[in-house]
């Protein structure tokens, strides 16, 4: 909302096999059929069957992946995503990043599809599995990390920071390592989201101010704000309002500007912009500012805008387009 009052001069603000040969002992005592008698002239005894061994064939063990190959079939899967990866670790913010990211993200689907065809000896199995699952989910934060080169566009480097697939990425090839298949990549550095403000009241742009106009902002939001005023194409001046905060603009010229705001998260000065949870928007009213000369003394003008909604007030406001959104 605004408010207005007109004032007079001087007042501003994983068994093995043993087939036993079962020795059966077949007792295959070779019974006499001589009428019983067991012995024969001279007393010498009855013949016996001598005993024989029977023996089952020992199976083959189903064979297994050769650690070797698959170390092989791992670096081939592997190397080409530590290269690109490696890449995005040196790029500098801006395109140079965004194709980097590209690039790594591209790799490590290829990589995933590679792992996912690859057999892996009984131990790495599971280590296996889990690393392609990882990759797959790294190629997408690699691909949502991209920055669109905006307003209000968070590094990807931060967005990777909030990533876990890079942590899934480093366990399950830790892993894998202890068993003795090195899968170690180097993951690109990360940073951390930043919380950077500017004191209540900084003026970020500062035109010709010479009026006895006043403007008063007061920002009841949840996060910080920029209001920018402007004169048609040209700015006159933007002002750092925190959150909470009230902060007056002195000596505004007589004219009739436009006021933007934008709220967000940490202020980019470079971008001028802030980098998390941004809004755009203005007054669809404008603001005039006057100063006459009358009897007695001079009137000038003074405004009040609110940029949180309050009951009762009387200013709308509508969406700009970032693009749109003066400097």
């Amino acid at each position: 909302m605004h408010e207005r009052r007109t004032v007079f001069r001087g007042r501003r603000r994983a068994a093995g096999f043993g087939a036993a040969a079962l020795a059966l002992a077949l007792a295959l005592t070779a019974c006499s059929s001589d009428g019983g008698s067991e012995a024969s002239a001279g007393g010498s005894g009855g013949s016996a069957a001598t005993p024989s061994a029977a023996t089952d064939p020992t199976p083959t063990p189903t064979p297994t992946v050769d650690p070797a190959t698959y170390r092989h079939a791992l670096s081939g899967a592997l190397g080409p995503l530590d290269s690109a990866l490696r890449a995005v670790d040196r790029a500098g913010e801006g395109g140079a990043l965004n194709r980097a990211l590209d690039t790594a993200a591209a790799r490590a689907d290829a990589a995933a599809d590679a792992l996912q065809t690859t057999r892996a000896p009984d131990d790495a199995t599971a280590g296996n599995s889990q690393l392609a699952s990882a990759l797959r989910a790294l190629g997408q934060d690699l691909k949502s990390a991209r920055g669109d080169g905006g307003r209000c566009a968070t590094s990807p480097r931060v967005e990777l920071g909030t990533a876990q697939s890079p942590k899934s990425v480093q366990e399950a090839g830790r892993s894998l390592t202890a068993l003795g298949y090195d899968a170690a990549l180097r993951l690109p550095r990360t940073e951390q989201a930043r919380h950077r403000r500017l004191a209540n009241g900084t003026l970020i742009r500062d035109g010709s101010r010479g009026g006895l106009g006043r403007l008063t902002i007061r920002n009841g939001t949840g996060t910080d704000a920029v209001v920018t005023l402007t004169r048609g194409s040209r700015t006159a001046f933007s002002v750092y309002v925190r959150q909470g905060s009230n902060a007056t603009i002195r000596s505004v010229n007589s004219g009739s500007y436009t006021v933007y705001f934008t709220t967000g998260e940490d202020w980019n000065s470079a971008r001028s912009s802030f980098t998390r949870g941004c809004s755009f928007e203005k007054f669809d009213d404008k603001a005039t500012f006057r100063t006459v000369r009358v009897t007695g003394g001079t009137q000038y003008t003074v405004l009040t805008f609110t940029l949180n909604k309050v009951i009762g007030g009387n200013a709308t406001t509508s969406r700009v387009p970032p693009g749109e959104f003066p400097s």
